[in-house]
């Protein structure tokens, strides 16, 4: 099964592909869409939609994952976040996807082990997993790979 995880933002949204198999988890792409910040909301809203459509169209992935908000953050930040939360599900579901949505605490309890992890140590969590040579950068692109790890541990439950 392919997996595509998303750590959605306005400027930044992570994204990061892996297969599911027998033998365990194998990386097939991960990065960030960047969306310059100068723009108006709205066009960064589109070129991360965009930047989503064009990962479905390479990577065909069978599900996605997507992180929820984390409530600790400001309401503004919060509700931008929501905001591109909002764009990628809607794109998932335009791709008739199946969508999960898991909060940090959780994305980092199943990677790490403790729900109050650094992103440093998911990071590295997610290297040793997926037996990456260097830590996946940005950690954007960690996060949205951790956010697909987690779900696939939560199917093999």
């Amino acid at each position: 099964m392919r997996v595509l995880g998303v750590d959605p933002g306005t400027r930044v949204c992570g994204y990061g592909v892996i297969d599911a198999t027998p033998a365990g988890l194998k990386v097939v792409d991960y990065g960030v869409i960047r969306a310059s910040a100068k723009k108006p909301l709205y066009e960064r809203l589109n070129i991360i939609h965009q930047g989503l459509c064009e990962i479905f169209r390479r990577h065909e992935p069978g599900v996605a994952a997507v992180e929820g908000v984390f409530y600790g953050i400001n309401v503004r930040t919060a509700i931008k976040i929501g905001e591109a939360r909002g764009v990628a599900l809607i794109a998932c579901a335009a791709e008739g996807l199946e969508v999960a949505e898991y909060s940090p605490r959780t994305v980092k309890k199943s990677v790490v082990g403790t729900g109050a992890a650094h992103k440093s140590q998911v990071q590295e969590m997610v290297r040793l997993q997926l037996g990456l040579a260097e830590l996946p950068e940005p950690d954007d692109a960690a996060d949205a790979l951790a956010i697909a790890i987690c779900h696939c541990r939560r199917l093999r439950r």
